[in-house]
């Protein structure tokens, strides 16, 4: 499928909706569906974000500014993912309880305003890696109009940086409890030491960095094109400062770099593998 077939079928998805409730983080891919479905349905968006302690307080400050500039209806919701039982234990299906959590608040919030379907911007490279969440949105029936058209994170960009989307280059972006290694308890204290390091790592210049809770450790991400340049001395006694002041005692880097997912790596492959072909048989069954 071409990508020129992918938006086509991305807008047909779209006009078959009617009306959509787009759960809004101000990130690549929920930016461009939210774009996507202004162009289509109009007026008939609404953008619902969520504030909680998992999601970084300056992306929540650029998911309002988004909205604005995008100029479609915004509502915001508070979710408290560490309230819900299961959840800060951080189980390997942590991601499960979150989303049923989200979601139905999402759901619930759509319907008030009249509105029946509730989308995400899940994309087609979601279905190569663990993604326990996407049994909640399918036990929700909440649809995921970049996947189903085919749309993978390259496509994403490409389109953002054609309509002008200053996403389209952004960094990927997780919720900070994807920073803690399964079975590690999350707080909010240590969601807040997490966010401090890297929002002091991006105000340094690095694009793409990930804090990695390991009790006193935090480990390091950043992109390997990026490694010479954080062992700079001066910038690399700051930044050890940095995560000390936030209650970490050791600074550890990661040679390998950043990448997605990094965490699943403790994973056993089989269980990788059955989550992948579980999300392939819900997206075909549809």
């Amino acid at each position: 499928m071409t990508s020129g077939d992918k938006m086509k079928r991305l807008s047909e998805i779209l006009k078959k909706m009617g009306g959509v409730a787009i759960a809004f983080s101000g990130g690549v891919d929920s930016t461009f569906l939210a774009a996507a479905a202004k162009k289509v349905l109009g007026d008939n968006v609404l953008l619902i974000t969520a504030l909680s302690p998992t999601y970084p307080e300056k992306e929540q400050k650029t998911a309002r500014q988004l909205a604005r500039r995008l100029g479609i209806k915004q509502e915001i919701i508070v979710s408290n993912e560490l309230k819900i039982p299961g959840f800060a234990e951080n189980p390997v299906n942590r991601c499960y309880f979150c989303k049923k959590e989200l979601f139905s608040i999402v759901k619930e919030l759509a319907h008030k305003k009249g509105i029946e379907v509730v989308v995400d911007g899940s994309n087609a490279d979601d279905l190569a890696d663990y993604r326990p969440g996407r049994k909640a949105l399918k036990e929700l029936g909440v649809r995921s109009p970049l996947l189903e058209a085919g749309f993978t994170k390259k496509d994403i960009r490409h389109f953002s940086r054609k309509i002008g989307l200053p996403t389209a280059d952004k960094p990927s972006m997780a919720c900070l409890a994807s920073r803690f290694p399964y079975g590690s308890k999350i707080t909010e204290k240590k969601l807040t030491a997490v966010d401090k390091v890297e929002d002091f790592l991006l105000s340094k210049g690095f694009r793409q960095v990930r804090v990695r809770h390991h009790g006193e450790i935090a480990r390091i991400e950043v992109e390997p094109s990026e490694l010479e340049k954080i062992l700079k001395p001066g910038l690399r006694e700051k930044i050890a400062n940095c995560a000390r002041k936030s209650g970490f005692t050791y600074v550890a880097l990661d040679l390998e770099g950043y990448r997605t997912g990094s965490m699943n790596e403790t994973l056993s492959s089989d269980l990788k593998k059955s989550n992948v072909r579980a999300g392939r048989r819900r997206l075909k069954d549809g």
